[in-house]
C-alpha cells in the first residue's frame, strides 16, 4: 500500500470515530492521561497544522496542541469535527511529491524528509482514534492493514515520557491481536 494511501486511511478511521462523538461527550476524559476527547481532537488538529507548515517550509510556533500541552482542546473549538476536517483538508492538499521530499528537523529524529514523518503521524492518528473511541464505549477496530506499520514504527521510535507514551503494559491474553499488543506497548489498557 502506498504511504499516502495509508496515511489517508488512518485519517479516515479517525474521522469515523470523531463523527461518532455526541455533542455532550467532547469533554469526557479520554484514554490519554489528563486530556479530554476535545483535547485529543485539538492535538490532532495541531498536528495537521504542523504537517501543513512543514510542507510549506514554514515555521509553526503554536504549542497549545503539542504533545503534553495542558489544554489542546482550545484548538478544536466548539466544533471539533469540523475543525479537524478543515485542518485535515488543508494539510493533505499540501502533501505533494515535492513537499514530501522537503527536509524537516524533528527533535530525536534529526533532519529527515517530510515523507519519513508520515509513519509517525499515521501512528499518532491510529492510537488517538482508540484514545477517543474506547472511553466512549465505541468498539474501535483499527485498520488491520495499518496496525503493523504503526506497531513497527512504535517499536523503533516510541518516546516513553509524560506527554508521549507511557510504560509498556503487559498483554494478559496470549490470544490478543496485534492491535491489543500495539496499544499495550504504547501504554494503553483495553480494560473497561
Amino acid at each position: 500500500m502506498d504511504l499516502m494511501d495509508s496515511y489517508r486511511r488512518a485519517q479516515d478511521g479517525l474521522d469515523t470515530v470523531l463523527a461518532a462523538v455526541r455533542p455532550g461527550q467532547w469533554d469526557t476524559v479520554s484514554a490519554c492521561p489528563e486530556w479530554t476527547v476535545r483535547d485529543v481532537a485539538g492535538h490532532l488538529v495541531w498536528a495537521q497544522h504542523q504537517v501543513r507548515a512543514w510542507a510549506a517550509g514554514e515555521e509553526y510556533t503554536e504549542r497549545a496542541g503539542a504533545p503534553g500541552a495542558p489544554h489542546p482542546g482550545v484548538l478544536a473549538g466548539e466544533d471539533p469535527l469540523g475543525t479537524w476536517r478543515s485542518a485535515r483538508a488543508a494539510s493533505v492538499s499540501s502533501l505533494t511529491d515535492e513537499t514530501l521530499a522537503r527536509t524537516v528537523v524533528l527533535p530525536g529524529m534529526g533532519e529527515v524528509p517530510l515523507r519519513a514523518l508520515l509513519p509517525l503521524m499515521l501512528t499518532d492518528q491510529l492510537v488517538h482514534t482508540w484514545d477517543i473511541g474506547h472511553p466512549l464505549g465505541l468498539d474501535v477496530r483499527l485498520d488491520p492493514a495499518l496496525v503493523p506499520m504503526a506497531f513497527d514504527w512504535a517499536r523503533t521510535h516510541a518516546l516513553r515520557r509524560p506527554g508521549f507514551f507511557g510504560p509498556e503494559l503487559p498483554v494478559e491474553d496470549e490470544r490478543a491481536d496485534e492491535q491489543a499488543r500495539m496499544l499495550a506497548f504504547l501504554g494503553r489498557s483495553s480494560a473497561a
